[in-house]
């Protein structure tokens, strides 16, 4: 029986993945990865510690079992009825089944002036890009990093370990603040200046001008030699909107993650309910489900959505943030945090009964394994919550400074 032919456009993180499940498990399947990047899958999260040296570009590199990557090679059109590519060189392939995983792009605020490398001013998404960053930073004294969010932080700790004084401009009220709340975001906003990193918090930057002179909101100029955008991503969806597959935020997908017949989507480019983007563990377990569909192994399996959680190891600048720890989700909750300042640290534990709902750390990730493994097994957390903040018997000279019902 001929191999059925599984064509995927993308060669990131999740396409990797998905080649690799794929022949994990050993189907009967033929898969062929188109990537617009010279590059073979690589990855992408760890851009800014080959910005700071201490990883290699060639030690990013993915597997991707046994298919066929075919690099620097763009799909323009797709033509789902009779089921056909067609490439930026006019030629076209078939498949029988497709999976788009063309990622997200940067999200670019509509600045005045120079929005290009050549003109000092970066985005950070590929291994190029990091290149160009490291190329520009090595002649540069002052960086400006527009956007404190996960990328932004990692970006500016990076650009602080190459002796560059780095200012970050940040519309939110404090850093990472999808992921982290108020007190976390001032327990690593600490971290940064410590590193010597300014922070400029509720300011936006609506003004590039020449010379790369950011001026804010408020008046005040930010003169720099290299500025990085770090203002988020969205999803990369022109070729499905172009080809008729129903596009909200993402590619909306069902818990089969399809999008039309034979046709399916992950990773960033999904939308899947309220699924996170920009997770590397959403789009793996994405490609987990999918791989074991297509290969046969599991028919029947289905991607009922992800736990969030997102990381930062850098150094003096760490932080785990998962589940849910907002507001809305203290409302009724038991909430246990504990500072340590002599250490910079701040711990929180959002639990509903005996069961972890979401958890913060920054400044000292310790406890972190245990931590995840309770919340991603749902295991009760036993009579002292406390044990999975700490680690006894060494006391840690911290001040519970909350534990309430709310």
């Amino acid at each position: 029986m001929k191999p059925r032919r599984i064509a995927v456009i993308g060669a990131g993180m999740a396409a990797a993945r998905l080649a690799q499940q794929l022949h994990a498990h050993a189907g009967h399947t033929e898969t062929v990865l188109y990537g617009a990047e010279p590059r073979r899958p690589y990855n992408r999260t760890l851009l800014t510690d080959v910005l700071t040296g201490r990883h290699r570009a060639d030690a990013l590199a993915l597997p991707t079992g046994d298919a066929r990557v075919r690099t620097g090679t763009e799909v323009v059109a797709v033509d789902t009825r009779h089921r056909a590519l067609t490439l930026a060189d006019g030629s076209s392939e078939t498949y029988d089944d497709l999976v788009l995983a063309t990622g997200a792009e940067p999200v670019l605020p509509p600045l005045r002036g120079p929005a290009d490398a050549e003109g000092g001013v970066h985005v950070l998404r590929s291994l190029d890009d990091c290149t160009r960053l490291a190329h520009d930073a090595d002649s540069a004294g002052h960086a400006v990093v527009i956007g404190g969010g996960v990328l932004g932080v990692a970006v500016a700790r990076a650009l602080a370990a190459r002796s560059l004084r780095v200012e970050i401009v940040h519309q939110g009220p404090h850093l990472v603040e999808r992921h982290l709340d108020r007190q976390a975001g001032a327990a690593l906003r600490t971290a940064l200046e410590r590193l010597g990193v300014s922070v400029h918090l509720d300011e936006h930057a609506p003004a590039l001008d020449q010379g790369l002179g950011v001026t804010l909101t408020g008046g005040d100029r930010l003169d720099a030699d290299l500025v990085v955008l770090a203002c988020g991503v969205r999803p990369r969806t022109g070729l499905a909107r172009a080809a008729g597959l129903p596009v909200r935020r993402g590619v909306v997908v069902d818990d089969t993650l399809a999008c039309a017949p034979h046709t399916y989507a992950i990773g960033d480019c999904a939308e899947h309910r309220a699924a996170p983007c920009g997770l590397a563990t959403t789009a793996w377990e994405q490609a987990d489900v999918l791989a074991a569909r297509l290969s046969g192994a599991d028919p029947g399996a289905r991607y009922t959505g992800s736990r969030p959680m997102s990381r930062l190891t850098a150094g003096a600048v760490e932080y785990a943030a998962f589940g849910a720890c907002d507001d809305a989700a203290e409302e009724g909750a038991d909430v246990l945090r504990i500072e340590d300042a002599t250490r910079g640290a701040y711990k929180k534990l959002v639990l509903r009964g005996d069961r972890i709902v979401g958890a913060i750390l920054v400044g000292d990730l310790t406890t972190v394994g245990s931590l995840t493994r309770a919340y991603l097994t749902g295991r009760s957390v036993g009579p002292d919550p406390l044990s999975l903040l700490t680690v006894p018997p060494r006391a840690l000279s911290a001040r519970v400074v909350e534990e309430s019902r709310t």
